[in-house]
């Protein structure tokens, strides 16, 4: 644990990979941009790669297109992920070639970065050697080498940002949570720990990177989400005040793009809860199991909008319901493929089927977004692609031979909100959706009433966002936020 007689940082903040894409946006609205006193001090900030890095050092997030590790583990074609490395090293020059102006600063920011790819190639080569050999195979190590992969994005982003801050006359300190050439495995905790112990957050600017290599493996836990995991453990261990996400929009009632700009409101004020509906959406303001460690330490955590800094944000607690029952946010996802399983001799056997099913897509990865259960069927609606899919399908004929499968692509679309127990919110969303002639495959809602889902098909999906958000959000004219939230103190 950090020195407990140490200040208590007043906020350790993270910036996301789009706002990082734009450095003057992060240096005038983020880091010197701090309200009345004025002063960058007393806060640590966690930095993302920058936008579309991380996409080519391990694969696409949405897509799935490969990027270096997906090529390289592959093994299809030995020049392919060289050609990937020489794309993405061309890539990181012309990244640092817009941030630095010519000369020994940027030569600084390529070398810095250059010593790490190129012992990322040598490590590759050496592997694909060694694996050559009969005994040793290439996937006991992949795990390994994600992680040393993943680790090269932030390594990047949070070097350059320090040297920037310094540069533009603000006293900063990069602090290198990647054990990059480290020859001890230590836990994700005592990794912060020691990191932090000569560093002065109170007199200086540190600049974290978002990967922490830990002895658990911080990839194989979190996957993508391991830079939020560290973000929280931060701010748990140094007892923050206040975490902060900075994205590049703001924590809205629905997505703008669908329901247009001027409709959107941010939420302003909601709970874990909440936030934890929305992960299961795919629309992370935090990974779950970052989550957990600040409600669990009582730190408040604010997802604010990097271009306007003006503005509070959304504020997420663990005590906060709305003052009277309302929907917070419409939400959804069209990766959604509904899996189903029937057979007749379901009935009285139904936890061996449960069993079976979940350990097949447990096996394959996929997400589980919700389930129907009845007393034959099982349909479970997974958040994966179609090759995934079919994977789970013939491993379950395999398992029970005598149920009948069934897929279909699918949308699911929820409304969402920190206290919907009132009468009325259910029938009043049917019939926004009954008014556009719209059939729903499937409605689901929990007696916690903090969520509503409806299936439908994926044609109907902006369709429903809109009518949903109409009949439920923009009747109350909201303003500036659903609730404001307060500022920070």
């Amino acid at each position: 644990m950090i020195d407990q007689t140490r200040p208590r940082p007043r906020s350790v903040e993270k910036i996301g990979g789009t706002s990082m894409n734009d450095y003057a946006a992060v240096r005038d609205n983020i880091v010197c941009h701090t309200g009345p006193d004025a002063s960058p001090f007393g806060r640590i900030f966690v930095v993302s790669a920058y936008g579309g890095v991380t996409d080519r050092l391990l694969e696409h997030k949405r897509s799935g297109q490969p990027g270096l590790f997906a090529t390289f583990a592959s093994g299809i074609d030995e020049q392919a992920w060289r050609d990937s490395l020489a794309e993405l090293t061309a890539e990181i020059h012309h990244i640092n070639a817009g941030l630095f102006t010519a000369g020994a600063l940027l030569d600084e920011a390529n070398a810095f970065i250059d010593e790490r790819l190129l012992e990322a190639h040598d490590r590759l080569e050496d592997l694909r050697n060694l694996c050559g050999h009969g005994h040793f195979a290439l996937d006991a190590h992949l795990a390994t080498v994600r992680e040393m992969l993943a680790s090269l994005g932030e390594a990047h982003s949070a070097w350059n940002t320090a040297k920037l801050l310094e540069r533009d006359g603000v006293p900063a300190c990069f602090v290198d949570l990647t054990a990059w050439n480290g020859d001890e495995h230590v836990a994700l905790d005592e990794r912060i720990t020691r990191a932090l112990e000569t560093v002065d957050y109170m007199r200086c600017v540190p600049i974290v990177t978002g990967y922490a290599h830990s002895a658990q493996g911080l990839m194989s836990s979190f996957d993508r989400g391991y830079s939020e995991m560290t973000f929280s453990r931060l701010a748990v261990l140094t007892r923050a005040q206040e975490a902060i996400i900075h994205k590049e929009f703001h924590l809205s009632s629905a997505d703008p793009r669908v329901v247009g700009e001027d409709k959107a409101v941010p939420i302003g004020r909601t709970n874990y809860d909440v936030a934890e509906q929305l992960a299961n959406l795919g629309m992370e303001a935090i990974h779950p199991k970052a989550a957990e460690g600040l409600r669990r330490s009582g730190i408040a955590l604010r997802v604010k909008n990097t271009f306007e800094p003006e503005h509070h944000g959304t504020l997420i607690t663990g005590d906060y319901v709305s003052q009277k029952p309302c929907v917070e946010i419409v939400a959804g996802r069209t990766d959604v493929y509904a899996l189903e399983v029937f057979d007749p001799d379901m009935a009285g056997d139904f936890y061996k089927y449960e069993t079976t099913i979940l350990g097949m897509i447990k096996r394959f990865n996929a997400h589980i977004v919700s389930k129907d259960v009845n007393a034959n069927t099982i349909t479970h609606y997974l958040a994966t692609n179609l090759k995934t899919i079919r994977r789970i399908e013939d491993a379950l004929s395999e398992a029970l031979p005598g149920a009948e499968l069934n897929q279909q692509k699918v949308a699911v679309v929820s409304v969402i909100g920190s206290d919907m127990k009132a009468p009325g919110f259910l029938s009043q969303a049917v019939g926004a959706i009954a008014e556009q002639g719209v059939s729903v495959l499937a409605v689901h809602q929990c007696m916690r009433q903090v969520d509503m889902q409806f299936v439908v098909n994926t044609a109907d999906y902006e369709t429903i966002i809109r009518a949903l958000h109409g009949r439920l959000v923009e009747v109350h004219d909201h303003g500036r936020a659903i609730r404001l939230a307060e500022p920070m103190t």
